[in-house]
């Protein structure tokens, strides 16, 4: 670090000043406060040490100006006149430590080498921060590794279209994340995004939960209902375990997406509705058609866009970022 030692007394300087610069240290010498003010005036110290009584200009002076004109310096204060109320109108000003003469000069090394350890705790804080920030492009997304940057990149480039998006990925990795991101780069952003898991629904309420019903649609009509869908016009309707929609269900959504129109429970006329949708699954939908469990034509009409959003357990450049982030 770069050092400035001022001090009259001409031994305790050069002893001081040598076992600082075997320690590494860049150490400029002041015989008097004057001489300090002046070199403090021309340049930044990591470290200022001074004594407290000199000729031309006290120690707590320079303690002052070297605070004024650079925070983050740090001040030891030494003196051999050492009373209470200075200690504490010293370490008011700024100092970072107080010591009194006569002293060892390993003690001064090893307050240095707590002065070092701590700036550079501070600086790689400073450095977290500023890659989260990079990394934060996307509002509550965070990372930098290659996989969850091009994830950055699709949804930039999709998110200002009306494409429908497919994320995949395990349980726990984001994908509503994904959603409400791509929601709100788009020109829906000012409407409403709504979300719905498939999996929380029973699957005999999952329908008029989408959809809506009219009055005295089934024995429990008691009133009018509008659906996600019919909340969410303008906007965005976030399908999350769509894997988990029954079939008679798939159907109805299939029309959605072809006609852009719903039909409440009972209702004689379909409405029409302007909904951007974002389906999420958890397992491999392909092997779902296969299967039987999921149609093929909703599949294609889903799986404009796919985005797959990789487990933390392949993020390993994001571990400390996310770490940062969450202290």
């Amino acid at each position: 670090m770069n050092v400035l030692l001022v001090d009259d007394e001409r031994t305790i300087a050069i002893t001081l000043r040598d076992a600082l610069e075997e320690d590494g240290h860049d150490v400029t010498v002041a015989g008097d406060g004057l001489e300090g003010r002046r070199h403090i005036e021309d340049r930044t110290f990591d470290v200022v040490i001074t004594d407290l009584k000199m000729p031309g200009m006290p120690g707590m002076e320079v303690l002052r100006l070297a605070k004024s004109n650079s925070p983050d310096t740090e001040v030891i204060v030494m003196t051999g006149y050492g009373t209470v109320e200075t200690a504490v109108e010293a370490m008011k000003s700024g100092a970072y430590e107080y010591i009194l003469k006569p002293f060892s000069n390993e003690e001064v090394v090893l307050y240095l080498r707590r002065i070092a350890a701590q700036r550079k705790l501070v600086q790689e804080n400073r450095s977290l921060k500023e890659e989260l920030g990079r990394a934060q492009s996307l509002e509550g997304l965070i990372g930098q590794s290659r996989a969850m940057r091009e994830v950055f990149h699709t949804i930039r480039l999709v998110a200002p279209r009306n494409e429908r998006v497919l994320v995949t990925g395990e349980s726990g990795t984001g994908k509503e994340l994904i959603a409400r991101a791509i929601h709100n780069l788009s020109a829906r952003r000012t409407m409403p995004l709504v979300a719905i898991s498939c999996a929380a629904v029973p699957e005999t309420l999952l329908e008029d939960t989408l959809f809506g019903h009219e009055k005295g649609a089934f024995t429990d009509a008691r009133e009018q209902r509008l659906g996600r869908f019919e909340y969410a016009d303008g906007g965005t309707v976030f399908l999350d375990d769509i894997d988990d929609m029954p079939l008679s269900t798939q159907v109805k959504l299939l029309r959605v997406l072809q006609e852009g129109e719903i039909e409440r429970l009972g209702a004689q006329q379909p409405l029409e509705v302007d909904v951007r949708v974002i389906a999420a699954t958890k397992v491999d939908l392909l092997d779902a058609v296969d299967e039987g469990r999921f149609r093929r034509d909703l599949y294609y009409r889903l799986n404009v866009v796919p985005i797959d959003l990789p487990p933390l357990r392949d993020r390993d450049d994001d571990l400390k970022l996310l770490a940062q982030f969450f202290v």
